[in-house]
């Protein structure tokens, strides 16, 4: 039997919009069992590149502060790393100066997840991609599968993790905002279902066509993903990926991998063991000395 993934969009209940005040739109889902995951909106005609986003992240998630002379400049790519879950960069546009927000885009069948061999990268009920150190066993499949380049690995650390944003999930399970959303003084960044979030991107480009570029990257993205953006330009001017396919990249190898259960089942299964039992060497070892 194939499992098919989009069974994940079957998941939280759709209770409205969170806008970055905190505020709710009621959903228009009136099934109290239809359910889906949670997401953000960002709006790059809000933004106004002061990157309290970067600053609340840092502090949420026990990261170094980043440094106040490091702002965003027309010509200069920041990029996230493992200190830095997400940034922002500003770009020159056929409409000015447009600030833009990267971080992990949690897709809704992610590549990352399907690559991992050991369910250490996992799509939540919730809607965020989180990943689990105890269950990885450092092959950074996620990183070589990621259409969009997000995970990045602590290279210098004798206890390396795996790093990128995770939509704060404990907030979020805890029925708190994304720090990033909370701390936005320009309400760019809006939280709430994937369902109502498109509906609300929509009926900002239909009441104010003049202001937005007709498109919301991510709606349909990798198979459609947590976190989308409106523009007021086209998005190849802003650095975007735009050749990023359709489809959900992990479609292209269930196929193979489900017609094969001793490697969909058992080998991820022999792995994990491994790994377990090798950290708890390490650990016997440690004590030892």
């Amino acid at each position: 039997m194939k499992i098919n993934r989009r069974n994940f969009l079957a998941v939280l209940g759709v209770t409205g919009v969170s806008l970055a005040t905190g505020e709710k739109l009621q959903s228009s889902q009136e099934n109290e069992n239809e359910t889906e995951f949670f997401g953000i909106l960002y709006d790059a005609t809000r933004c106004v590149g002061c990157q309290s986003c970067e600053f609340a992240c840092a502090a949420e998630h026990g990261l170094p502060e980043p440094d106040p002379s490091d702002m965003p400049e027309v010509g200069k790519l920041r990029k996230t790393n493992e200190n830095r879950r997400t940034v922002v960069n500003a770009y020159e546009t056929s409409k000015g100066e447009i600030y833009i927000k990267s971080q992990c885009m949690h897709c809704n069948q992610p590549a990352c997840s399907s690559a991992c061999l050991t369910n250490a990268m996992k799509k939540t009920y919730e809607g965020p991609v989180t990943w689990n150190g105890d269950k990885c066993m450092g092959c950074r499949y996620c990183m070589v599968s990621c259409p969009f380049e997000v995970p990045k690995f602590e290279y210098h650390s004798p206890n390396p993790k795996i790093v990128k944003c995770n939509m704060c999930y404990d907030r979020v399970i805890e029925g708190k905002l994304p720090a990033c959303v909370e701390n936005c003084p320009a309400e760019a960044i809006t939280f709430g279902s994937r369902r109502e979030l498109v509906a609300e991107a929509h009926r900002r480009i239909s009441e104010n066509p003049d202001d937005y570029h007709n498109y919301i990257y991510g709606e349909n993205e990798a198979g459609g993903t947590g976190f989308m953006y409106l523009s007021p330009v086209p998005f190849e001017e802003l650095g975007f990926n735009t050749s990023i396919q359709k489809s959900s990249y992990p479609e292209l190898t269930s196929g193979f991998l489900y017609s094969v259960p001793s490697i969909f089942v058992l080998w991820p299964a022999a792995l994990l063991g491994i790994q377990k039992a090798l950290k708890n060497n390490k650990s016997e070892e440690e004590d030892y000395e």
